[in-house]
């Protein structure tokens, strides 16, 4: 089982107990896994808050001239309001989570910069290379080839970019981890800068599509940049 597997498997299926193997031999999905168990734990919580009976209140006889006069509306406990605000809360994280593919970004600077913060357990510091299979199964030889003398890869995994399968990629820099996007179908006239609180970076034009690089605040990108240029080819 891969990490993707594994992933859809916990996703489906917090309680999900299969895969022990893989999951103890990978500090990423450990966190992914405690991240949904968390979330669920919080949902349970929620919608575990006693809500009083809904009494429909009874309707008044119709007046002789045909008019009817309603009873006042009843008013809602607070409980009630605490358990269905904590619900929709909970709700919309999730939903967020689940299917953040579907959010609209003003710009692909935008998107690629939210997308740091969307798996933040892969910006962890390590000294232990992804290996060759699981970097091949997400660099596609029909996408592109790319070798190792970019940096150390620590991480390399699938992910949605613009409506696109995108190889998410995290090299160790000099002060903490790099994240790297390789979209061959996202193409751009030149630099685009990136910066954010935390981060900066930098999307590359190369051949029809693009790379973004991103690092922490006081990362040396230069020669990131060139090294991960000079290790990928597209394919197209």
């Amino acid at each position: 089982m891969n990490c993707e597997e594994y992933r859809e498997a916990i996703g489906a299926d917090p309680s999900f107990d299969g895969g022990a193997r893989h999951v103890a031999e990978c500090a990423a999905c450990q966190a992914y896994r405690s991240d949904m168990l968390a979330l669920e734990q919080q949902i349970s919580r929620a919608l575990a808050i006693e809500v009083p009976r809904l009494v429909m209140p009874e309707l008044p006889e119709v007046a002789a001239d045909n008019v009817v006069t309603l009873a006042a509306p009843r008013r809602v406990s607070k409980p009630a309001w605490f358990a269905m605000a904590a619900t929709v809360a909970l709700a919309a994280v999730l939903g967020l989570r689940m299917l953040s593919s579907g959010i609209e970004y003003a710009s692909l600077a935008d998107e690629v910069l939210a997308h740091v913060d969307h798996e933040p357990y892969a910006m962890r510091v390590t000294d232990t290379p992804v290996s060759d299979q699981r970097l091949a199964r997400v660099v596609a030889s029909d996408v592109a080839r790319m070798d190792h003398s970019g940096g150390l890869i620590t991480y390399a995994q699938t992910c949605v970019i613009n409506g696109n399968d995108v190889p998410h990629l995290v090299l160790q820099g000099e002060y903490g981890p790099v994240m790297i996007l390789l979209m061959p179908d996202e193409m751009i006239p030149e630099a685009v800068p990136l910066s954010d609180e935390n981060s900066q970076g930098v999307i590359l034009p190369v051949g029809n599509g693009s790379i973004a690089i991103i690092g922490g605040r006081e990362e040396r990108l230069e020669a990131i940049e060139q090294s991960v240029l000079d290790s990928v080819t597209w394919s197209t």
